[in-house]
């Protein structure tokens, strides 16, 4: 009688600890709100420590708006698209993530220049605070954020392997 109580909470145990090991759902929600997030805190923190207005404005504005717009499309784009892709899905993690970060780079430069552009364009006697600091937000936003979707993506959708059992 003692012993098939025993079994059981062996069994209870096991079946927690296969459940906790299981990596999560890619949840693209989730997944947007903790990229808007998680910069916006840590460049907020550094404004609140440096006494510097402009990037705690900036923490809320364009580094956690660029981080939480780029995960959104690359979240979409991958959801939609990424399995198709032979090399996103067999590459290393490393490799792929690494591929994601420069695109990130790249695309934050883009949107630096192009926003740059049109503010000079369309207001071109202004001088805007928030301007100068799109050169260094952009890119390092895009960056942070298409890393942090692809590695979570990534690890959402392994290729079931060992009978079935996700590594």
């Amino acid at each position: 009688m003692n012993n098939m109580n025993g079994s059981k909470k062996v069994e209870s145990t096991y079946a927690m600890r296969a459940s906790r090991s299981q990596a999560k759902n890619f949840v693209l929600g989730r997944e947007v709100l903790m990229a808007y997030i998680s910069p916006a805190i840590m460049a907020g923190i550094g404004g609140l420590i440096t006494a510097d207005r402009n990037l705690q404005i900036g923490a809320l504005t364009t580094i956690g708006g660029t981080s939480a717009l780029v995960a959104l499309l690359l979240g979409l784009w991958l959801q939609s698209r990424g399995r198709q892709y032979r090399w996103i899905m067999q590459k290393p993690h490393l490799a792929v993530v690494g591929m994601f970060a420069l695109a990130g780079v790249s695309i934050g430069l883009i949107a630096a220049w192009t926003t740059t552009s049109l503010v000079n364009q369309f207001y071109p006697n202004h001088q805007f605070a928030l301007l100068s600091r799109v050169w260094t937000d952009f890119p390092l936003s895009a960056t942070i954020a298409s890393t942090l979707i692809a590695w979570r993506w990534r690890l959402a959708t392994k290729p079931l392997q060992n009978g079935g059992m996700k590594q």
